[in-house]
């Protein structure tokens, strides 16, 4: 996949603003370039680690693009060119709701709530985002953007929020998806690069790292990992499912975060994962 090459340019709404203390001091430019606050140091991330509350069955035919908890379902976007699906799920049990398969040429990605309720799902390289209404999976519209479609989330204040396997997140006006902001995530320490599948919690965005059993959690106002979770032991466990299936499967990487509104837990999951992990993050 490749870098996008456009950059945006910054308008005056930055994310920083979501953290108050943050806000004081900083200044973006069209570049992505950042001065960043006093108040953010050049730290090494925390590690933490997951600890599994549970196991849910989940959808070995699932290339998982995105997952999202919105009024008590838990809706997921599979992907691939010819398989690609939405799904809605029963976050209690695992079981299947309802599923809609999309274009067949098209190649899902990333999934967020938008305006109205309806389900923004993004596409790879098609530069297209499909809306559907919750409840039935109707078509509700369309939104054209420039770039790749990764990992998309929603803000508390509906800002939408993609990533496009770069380090750099942009935002999208939730009523149009015209671009607000352009940024680059930084980390002291390590790659903050391919940045997948994406969640927001409320304070922080979460981030599948790509090709890795990694999990980054993003601080939007020093716009830097201040923590990485080691989800390796999740993928082993999924792994070692998979090949006691009959007959066995083969997993692909590790991709789908849901926080569940309410709680300090996660819904984590991967590409053809047998099972889907409600965790909590702890310090390792």
């Amino acid at each position: 996949m490749t870098r996008r090459q456009s950059r945006f340019a910054i308008a005056t709404v930055l994310i920083a603003c979501l953290v108050p203390a943050a806000c004081s001091g900083k200044e973006g430019s069209a570049s992505g370039a950042t001065s960043l606050p006093a108040s953010c140091p050049d730290a090494v991330p925390d590690r933490l680690t997951p600890t599994v509350v549970r196991e849910l069955p989940h959808s070995t035919d699932g290339f998982v693009q995105g997952l999202v908890i919105h009024d008590g379902v838990l809706y997921e976007s599979d992907g691939l060119e010819g398989r690609s699906k939405i799904r809605a799920i029963d976050p209690e049990t695992g079981e299947e709701i309802r599923t809609k398969d999309i274009d067949p040429e098209a190649f899902a990605e990333g999934l967020a709530v938008g305006e109205d309720d309806r389900l923004v799902q993004l596409t790879w390289k098609d530069g297209l985002a499909y809306l559907w209404t919750a409840d039935d999976f109707e078509p509700a519209g369309q939104f054209e953007y420039q770039g790749e479609g990764w990992g998309l989330t929603t803000l508390d204040d509906g800002t939408l929020i993609r990533s496009d396997g770069t380090d750099r997140l942009t935002e999208h006006d939730p009523s149009d998806f015209s671009v607000v902001d352009d940024w680059t995530v930084m980390r002291t320490g390590g790659s903050a690069s391919d940045l997948n599948e994406l969640e927001w919690d409320g304070t922080h965005v979460w981030a599948n790292h790509w090709k890795t059993d990694e999990i980054l959690r993003i601080d939007p106002g020093c716009r830097k990992v201040d923590a990485v979770v080691d989800a390796s032991d999740l993928a082993d466990r999924a792994r070692a499912l998979a090949a006691a299936t009959v007959p066995p499967t083969q997993i692909d990487v590790m991709n789908g975060v849901a926080a569940i509104p309410g709680t300090d837990h996660f819904l984590v999951t991967g590409k053809f994962w047998p099972v889907m992990f409600e965790v909590t993050f702890d310090p390792a």
